[in-house]
């Protein structure tokens, strides 16, 4: 795989693997481009990657090539699931996960036989809380995959009303 070389670590990286519909593509563009609502409106900075040689690519493939981001803790891939959703949904997949290779069995058996999700659907308008919150530590993964089961269509949306008043999933601001 290519090398990414990213200049922000507080920019999302979204990876296209599938050039099936390029207005879809547009439309993911420019919903990663809003500024986001808050406090104070802030630019919406992602590190795309739109090149052909990451089509196809999996979520393995695209987690062992994001790896060598050490400061890097999620990757989003517009895939084809992404494409042909009218939700664009980008799926999310945690750095983190590889952390838990090489746990001592005696003590975290539990962990190795019911490992965490390492991967979760989110919505575009969602990507900078997600890629905020888990670079600066505030939510776990699973956090966010606890989320996309509870809704209706297995997404991560921008904070609900009953996570934003119980003080979990806060918005990130630079």
């Amino acid at each position: 795989m290519p090398e990414i070389v990213r200049a922000d670590e507080w920019a999302p990286l979204v990876i296209r693997t599938d050039y099936t519909d390029d207005a879809a593509w547009g439309e993911i563009v420019v919903a990663l481009a809003r500024a986001v609502d808050g406090e104070r409106e802030w630019e919406a900075a992602v590190h795309l990657v739109e090149d052909r040689r990451w089509e196809g690519v999996t979520g393995d493939e695209a987690l062992a090539a994001a790896a060598r981001d050490e400061e890097l803790s999620v990757v989003f891939l517009a895939d084809g699931v992404t494409m042909s959703s009218p939700l664009r949904p980008l799926l999310a997949l945690d750095l983190g996960a590889d952390d838990d290779e090489d746990l001592d069995p005696m003590y975290y058996q539990e962990l190795i036989d019911s490992p965490p999700p390492r991967e979760v659907r989110v919505v575009p308008d969602a990507v900078h809380m997600v890629h905020g919150n888990l670079q600066l530590a505030n939510v776990d993964f699973s956090e966010f995959a606890e989320e996309a089961a509870a809704d209706p269509d297995g997404v991560v949306r921008e904070v609900t009303a009953a996570s934003a008043s119980s003080g979990s999933l806060p918005h990130p601001g630079p």
